[in-house]
């Protein structure tokens, strides 16, 4: 402990007095992390996997800070994957927690909910976490070190309470940035990525792999295929191909593109589709459908609908008479 009475964050310095109201909206330092669930055998509610750090001798959740370059929710998948060896599949985002740091600064950790999928090599030493453990959510309360970690574990339980914590994730992948239709002389099915586009296709597939999408439907069209092969060649994920999803087969026939969006919504596994700025508009209105009240409005239901290279993640949660989106994220590519 420290002669204040709090202990250092992950990054070192001590916790001083939580941030005011008027400072939420300026945080100058970011980190991400995970609260990984898992259900227990009897029934009773979900267990939280947390971590000790020998250094400070302190117990909280996976987290740190994002690498040059990387997302919040890669840095998440990664941070998590170092200090437990467990590979992560990321659920609802959670509120994020804010806090002052001594010098003034506001400090912003974005948290998700996420299930492990397996181990793998954990590489951060012992004298950087030395201990995880599996707790149930009274307990994992009482373990805390810290009381800003406490907003993201109560999040967690209120979803338990009401059954919001099992959902599916349904991304919706607007391709990559193309070659302009007055710069291609050829059919426009044919125009290909630039090359921007293609770094963008590549910063997708690092970003997809925090979802990890198993079914996969895309445009038949060059620009849309192109931004899925970084992922597909990475993950070994079969790509189909629907007409209805390309441009002119949403003119045609404007359902198709709603119907294949209502499969995956409805599917126990969800999956990704990647498809064009004019099939968006068809795509969104669909998924305000299912939406809840509360993130209808977070749909987008203006053009251009999402950037190039642009994901939006809706988490679905099943079990009643439909399925129902319950949370949306939007995240860019660079």
């Amino acid at each position: 402990m420290t002669a204040s009475g709090t202990r250092p964050t992950d990054g070192g310095p001590v916790l001083s007095a939580p941030a005011g109201p008027e400072e939420l909206d300026a945080p100058q330092e970011r980190a991400a992390g995970v609260l990984c669930w898992r259900p227990t055998r009897d029934g009773s509610g979900p267990e939280l996997l947390m971590v000790h750090r020998p250094r400070y001798d302190d117990w909280s959740w996976p987290k740190g800070k994002p690498e040059r370059g990387e997302s919040l929710a890669e840095c998440a998948v990664r941070e998590a994957a170092e200090e437990t060896g467990a590979r992560m599949v990321l659920g609802r985002p959670l509120p994020p927690v804010r806090y002052r740091l001594p010098d003034g600064r506001i400090k912003e950790v974005s948290y998700w909910t996420a299930r492990s999928t397996g181990g793998s090599r954990r590489t951060a030493s012992r004298s950087e976490v030395d201990a995880e453990v599996w707790l149930p959510l009274d307990e994992a309360a009482r373990r805390l070190s810290y009381p800003g970690d406490r907003a993201a574990l109560a999040a967690v339980a209120d979803l338990a309470r009401t059954g919001g914590l099992a959902t599916n994730a349904v991304l919706v992948i607007r391709h990559a940035t193309a070659r302009p239709r007055d710069a291609w002389a050829r059919a426009d099915a044919d125009r290909p990525l630039v090359a921007s586009g293609r770094r963008q296709a590549m910063a997708l597939a690092a970003l997809l792999r925090c979802w990890q999408p198993q079914y996969l439907l895309s445009s038949p069209w060059r620009r849309c295929l192109e931004t899925m092969d970084p992922y597909t060649a990475a993950s070994g994920v079969r790509l189909r191909t629907k007409s209805g999803l390309s441009e002119a087969g949403f003119k045609r026939s404007p359902g198709k593109a709603a119907g294949h969006l209502r499969g995956l919504l409805q599917s126990d596994r969800g999956g990704a589709l990647c498809t064009h700025r004019p099939v968006l508009a068809g795509v969104m209105e669909t998924l305000r459908q299912y939406a809840s009240p509360e993130i209808r409005d977070r749909i987008p239901d203006a053009n251009p609908y999402l950037h190039p290279g642009e994901v939006l993640v809706a988490h679905v949660l099943r079990g009643g008479p439909r399925p129902v989106v319950v949370a949306v994220e939007r995240h860019g590519t660079r």
